[in-house]
């Protein structure tokens, strides 16, 4: 795929308005947000993920299915989940695979986990999960999700030849017509071989996301950071959340001087939406 340089972020507008867009007084949405049931350690990270603005952004609203790929520890989960639950929509995640090749007890533990913190069904309604991985094929019946989205996962999928055209390859045929594919990536100005520190082009992601068969229906600077310089000596693992102080396999360095990287935060990343043709 071709490797353009991305443009230098801004904390500018949208490119085009949102055409899903749930309304500013979507009190659903905010009451998830502030809820008491999310950790304050993921609340304390709303200013660099900005969710309310971001899954409006990516078409969520009231009534719809939503599908996350690779939900992890669960921030967007604990937002979601109640959210679709109260407005009548469902949430689906993807999971380790539990079962036959690919399986394992790390895998089946961590799944158990996930069961486990969100089986309250009043609170978090009925959430499926489908296994997702390099033994599996599909995510789920052909067009069942209004809305599916995957943040900081691109880079993940690049080291395995031909992951990432077989990922978008399968969210198409999940996402509904009409219906939408949100990403959110650490955003490349020079994307180094296989994204090595982390760093995605915008360009990498359109073109994987367009050969699929998707549309480019708009990008948003919510997510961006100027301070981000994006030369750190241990990727963009080096920046919070993550705090690597060493390569990555190497005990933890209590010598690094973290100073500069707290200054800088969370990522520069892009917020992409989009959209299958109807």
């Amino acid at each position: 795929m071709a490797q353009a340089p991305a443009a230098p972020p801004t904390r500018a507008a949208v490119v085009a308005p949102p055409v899903a867009q749930a309304p500013a007084s979507d009190l659903a949405l905010r009451a998830a947000v502030t809820s008491p049931l999310r950790s304050d350690a993921n609340k304390a990270r709303d200013g660099a993920r900005r969710p309310v603005e971001t899954l409006q952004f990516w078409g969520v609203k009231p009534g719809v299915t939503v599908l996350e790929i690779a939900p992890g520890a669960g921030w967007w989960t604990e937002i979601i989940a109640p959210y679709t639950a109260k407005t009548g929509g469902r949430y689906v995640a993807t999971g380790p695979i539990i079962e036959g090749p690919g399986s394992s007890d790390q895998s089946r533990a961590s799944h158990a986990a996930f069961v486990k913190k969100y089986e309250d069904a009043a609170t978090y309604g009925k959430i499926s999960v489908t296994p997702f991985g390099t033994q599996v094929k599909g995510l789920g019946p052909d067009n069942s999700v209004d809305v599916a989205f995957t943040a900081r996962n691109v880079h993940n999928w690049m080291g395995q030849p031909g992951r990432v055209d077989a990922v978008f390859a399968d969210l198409y045929r999940v996402v509904k017509p009409g219906g939408f594919l949100g990403v959110e990536e650490h955003r490349a100005v020079n994307m180094k071989p296989g994204a090595s520190d982390g760093y995605v082009s915008e360009a990498y992601v359109i073109e994987a996301a367009t050969k699929a068969g998707f549309v480019l229906d708009a990008r948003s600077e919510i997510n961006a950071n100027p301070k981000d310089t994006k030369d750190h000596p241990f990727g963009v693992w080096t920046l919070p959340p993550t705090r690597n102080t060493a390569p990555m396999g190497q005990p933890a360095n209590p010598q690094f001087d973290r100073t500069k990287y707290e200054a800088i935060g969370e990522s520069d990343r892009m917020t992409l939406r989009f959209r299958k043709p109807a």
